[in-house]
C-alpha cells in the first residue's frame, strides 16, 4: 500500500468504517451486565444501538438464553433476519469461530470442526461477510493482557484463564479454499482476518490462483498470542505488503485498542472496537460499553476531519456482493501487479 504525500489529509482519505463487536462471547454476562446483550430482543437492539452511534460493520455472534456463546445455526439465522429488519444498511459480518465459548466449566475454548464452519456459508438470511482465519493454529488472547484487564471477571478464573490461552484456531489449506468457495458461490464476501505477513501472503496465492476471485477486505489483528503484537513496526510491514485497492481495518484486544484504532485513523484505514476487544477505558477507571467506544472513535474522526461512513457508503468501499470473473479482472482491482506472463510461475498453481 503506497502513501503519497497528502495521505494523511481528510479529504484524501475515504469515510471511516467502524466496525463494531458488542457480543464478546469470551465474557459472561456478569462480567458486564450494564452491555452484554442476552435475550434475542436485546442482542437485536444492540445492533441498532451501535448502527446509530456510528458502526456500520457490526461483528455478529449470538448468545443462548442463559448467556454463554450459541453454536446454533438457528440462532444466527434468528439475529441475522433480526438485524437485517432492523438496520438494513449496516454490513452483517458473522464470526466465523460460530462460538468460541466453552460449553462447560473447565472446557477449553475452541473453535468448531470444519465441516460445521463450512455451514456459515448456507446461513438464511445470508450474511454480507463471514470471517476467515489463514495460517492460525495457536489464539491466546490472554497473552498481552494485564491482570488488572481481567481482574473480577470470568476469565480470572483457572477455568477462564485456561479456557482463553489454550485456543487453538485450526485453519488448514483445504479449510480455507473450500470455505472460500463455498461462501463465494452463496455471494458472501469474505472477510479476511490476517494475523501476520504469511497469513496475508497467503491469500494472495489464492487470489493468483482463482481460488478467491472478490475484494481483498481485511483485518489486521494485533493481539499478540501467536498474532503480531500491536506496534508500529509490524503494522508499517504488512502495510508495505498489501495492495493499494485493498480494505484494512485495524484490531487489537484490551487498552491498545483505541491507540491502534487512532495510528489506523490516522492514515486512511478503517477500525474495529467493542466489548469483545476491550471493556476498559484508557485509565482503566471504568468499564466503557461498545456504544460508548463507537461515540468515542466518532468525535476523534471528526477532530481528524475524517467524516464517518454511512451504511451505503460502507457498503460502497467494501464492495458487497461484488465478485470477479477472471483472475486477471481480480488482480487488477485490486491494486495487484499481474501474474507472471508465461515463463516459471514459481509455486502458483492455478485453480482447476
Amino acid at each position: 500500500m503506497n502513501f503519497l504525500d497528502g495521505h494523511l489529509f481528510p479529504e484524501n482519505q475515504q469515510p471511516l468504517i467502524i466496525t463494531a463487536a458488542p457480543y464478546a462471547p469470551g465474557w459472561l454476562p456478569a462480567d458486564f451486565p450494564q452491555d452484554i446483550p442476552v435475550t434475542m430482543d436485546q442482542q437485536i437492539q444492540k445492533a441498532v444501538d451501535c448502527y446509530n452511534a456510528g458502526a456500520t460493520v457490526l461483528h455478529l455472534h449470538v448468545r443462548e438464553d442463559d448467556g454463554k456463546g450459541s453454536k446454533r445455526l438457528s440462532k444466527f439465522n434468528e439475529l441475522i433476519a433480526g438485524v437485517r429488519k432492523a438496520v438494513p444498511d449496516m454490513i452483517i459480518q458473522v464470526g466465523g469461530s460460530i462460538s468460541f465459548a466453552p460449553e462447560t466449566d473447565g472446557q477449553v475454548a475452541k473453535w468448531l470442526s470444519d465441516d460445521t464452519r463450512h455451514m456459515l456459508a448456507e446461513l438464511e438470511p445470508t450474511p454480507d461477510q463471514v470471517t476467515v482465519t489463514v495460517n492460525t493454529t495457536q489464539m491466546n488472547v490472554t497473552e498481552h493482557m494485564e491482570e488488572a484487564d481481567i481482574a473480577g471477571t470470568s476469565m480470572a478464573t483457572p477455568d477462564g484463564r485456561r479456557a482463553y490461552s489454550e485456543m487453538i484456531v485450526p485453519s488448514t489449506p483445504s479449510f480455507v479454499e473450500e470455505h472460500v468457495r463455498r461462501l463465494s458461490a452463496r455471494g458472501i464476501q469474505s472477510a479476511f482476518q490476517f494475523y501476520n505477513l504469511n497469513s496475508y501472503e497467503t491469500v494472495e496465492r489464492l487470489i493468483r490462483r482463482g481460488v478467491y476471485k472478490g475484494p481483498l477486505v481485511m483485518n489486521w489483528v494485533a493481539i499478540s498470542g501467536g498474532m503480531d503484537a500491536p506496534n508500529v513496526y509490524n503494522l508499517s510491514n504488512f502495510l508495505r505488503a498489501i495492495p493499494d485497492n485493498s480494505v484494512l481495518t485495524v484490531e487489537s484486544s484490551m487498552r491498545n485498542v483505541l491507540p491502534i484504532n487512532m495510528m489506523g485513523m490516522a492514515m486512511g484505514l478503517h477500525v474495529r472496537c467493542g466489548i469483545e476487544d476491550n471493556i476498559w477505558n484508557q485509565a482503566r477507571t471504568q468499564k466503557m460499553s461498545t456504544v460508548q467506544q463507537i461515540e468515542q472513535l466518532v468525535r476523534i474522526s471528526r477532530e481528524f476531519g475524517r467524516e464517518v461512513a454511512t451504511g451505503k457508503e460502507a457498503r460502497k468501499i467494501c464492495k458487497i456482493g461484488v465478485f470477479y470473473d477472471t483472475v486477471e479482472e481480480t488482480l487488477a482491482a485490486n491494486g495487484f501487479s499481474p501474474n507472471r506472463n508465461g515463463g516459471n510461475q514459481g509455486f502458483l498453481r492455478k485453480a482447476a
